[in-house]
This record gives C-alpha cells, structure tokens and sequence, in this order.
C-alpha cells in the first residue's frame, strides 16, 4: 500500500512539477492562528510540515526561532503539536502531515507514546534533525511498522558510502540540505550547483523521492523546480513575524506567500 507522501508526489510528477513543501512552527503565533494558516495554505501546498518548538534548535535560523520562541512564550506544550496535526487532517483539503524537530523532545515524551499520537492524529512523516543514521535504525523501524515515513537527511558533505547506506536504509522520501547552514540563510551555493549535487543523489535514489531544502524562497524556488520537491519554510515563519509586527492578519498574508511560491513551479 503506497502512503499519503508517495501518493502526493506521484500526483505531482504526473503534473510535471516538483512537490511544494511548507514549513511552519506549531503554535504560532498561536494554536488558533497556527491551524488556520495549515487550512488556509492547503490548496496550494503538496505536503505540510509541522515543526515542534524548541529552545535550543541546533540547525534552525533565526526567522524559525522566533517562530519557536513565539509558540513557547505562548505556552506550548508537546500535545498541541497533536492537536493541530490532527485538526488539520481533519479539515476538506488536507495535505500529508511531516512532524520535525529534535529528538530529545521524542524521548521525553516517550518514543512508543509520541508514534501513538502520530498515528492517531494521521501524520504521515517524522523528520528528527538530531538522530542521524546508523543511530535512528531502531526509531526509523518503529516508525515503518506504524506506517510512518521516517525522513533521512543528506548534507552536501555525506560520502557517497555514507550516502548509499542511508538511502538504502529511508523510507519514500529523502531530504536533502542544500548547503552547510542553518536554515534561511542566504543562499550561498548557486541553484546551478545545487541542481548538479541533486542529480548525482538522485541517480543513488532511483524510485524514492528527493527534495531540497534550505535557502528556498520564491526569489530562488523557480530554478530548482527540476527536484522532486523542494521545502520552504524560514520565508514563512518571516512573513509571519512581519504581518505581526504590521499588525496585519497572517494567516492572509502566508496565504498569498505560498500562493506566489506555487505559481513560480507550474
């Protein structure tokens, strides 16, 4: 049985486009606001990640840890990331839902109990940025028994022997971090060179999907729409914090930014 990722990026392949990925934190700017901007964006998106704050985010920017500081000043608490996932699913145009965050968060909650929350609230995915392969084997297998994509990652620096054991090793999708950042910094490889990496993973992926992400805006999306699929998500937790501080609604304001994204890979 194909799952929700597979099924979305098959649908996108036969439309000749790459995925539209979107990143945003949990609770932010708060519960409310947060599950709305997932309903209002949906038309426009293939997948949906839902980050869970963290204090101390080791490979996040700052336009996603101000995203994270917000939610946790606001009183987030790990449940919440379940709540909006599943009221999210819940709703007519759902996309597939992929948690990401740190492990440390996982093993606090319980591994067993956070997959039971997963499953109840129809995640389809888990991104752990911290539990990197070979040490993610036994989580990674609890995940596929529950029918859980667990997403490997890939950095510009693997060794090809690293690279094939992990591929060999992932689920349907695999991520792949375009330069040696934290997430939103600028762009400091060139598409061109991005595209050329890309194409030598891809060739060691064969069926299983591989997305970039990292330093995607929509000043830099339409280069690199040749990829599977390709995540956005500092740009969003930016337009955000400026729609705050303008006090204008962001849930319209993230609507006509992802709006803008999709247009630029048709």
């Amino acid at each position: 049985m194909k799952s929700d990722i597979s099924i979305a990026f098959n649908k996108c392949k036969k439309e000749k486009r790459p995925a539209l990925i979107t990143y945003t934190v949990a609770s932010d700017p708060n519960k409310k606001k947060s599950t709305e901007i997932l309903k209002k964006i949906s038309e426009h998106i293939d997948i949906c990640e839902i980050g869970f704050p963290h204090s101390t985010p080791i490979a996040d920017g700052g336009q996603i840890q101000t995203s994270a500081y917000r939610a946790i000043k606001n009183g987030f608490k790990m449940n919440d990331v379940f709540k909006i996932a599943q009221s999210y699913r819940k709703s007519k145009n759902s996309k597939p839902v992929i948690l990401m965050g740190y492990y440390n968060m996982i093993l606090q909650y319980g591994e067993n109990n956070f997959l039971k929350k997963c499953v109840k609230s129809k995640v389809s995915g888990i991104i752990c940025v911290d539990l990197p392969w070979p040490e993610n084997e036994k989580f990674a297998k609890k995940c596929k028994n529950k029918l859980i994509s667990f997403i490997q990652l890939l950095s510009p620096t693997t060794s090809q022997i690293r690279m094939k054991k992990i591929i060999k090793s992932s689920h349907d999708m695999v991520y792949y971090i375009s330069m040696l950042s934290t997430t939103g910094g600028k762009l400091k490889v060139s598409p061109k060179n991005i595209l050329k990496n890309y194409k030598k993973i891809k060739r060691l992926c064969g069926q299983k999907n591989l997305v970039i992400g990292f330093g995607i805006t929509n000043k830099t999306i339409s280069a690199l729409k040749t990829a599977d699929g390709l995540v956005v998500g500092s740009q969003l937790c930016k337009t955000i914090t400026n729609s705050l501080k303008k006090r204008q609604n962001p849930v319209t304001m993230l609507s006509k930014l992802v709006y803008n994204l999709k247009s630029k890979i048709l």
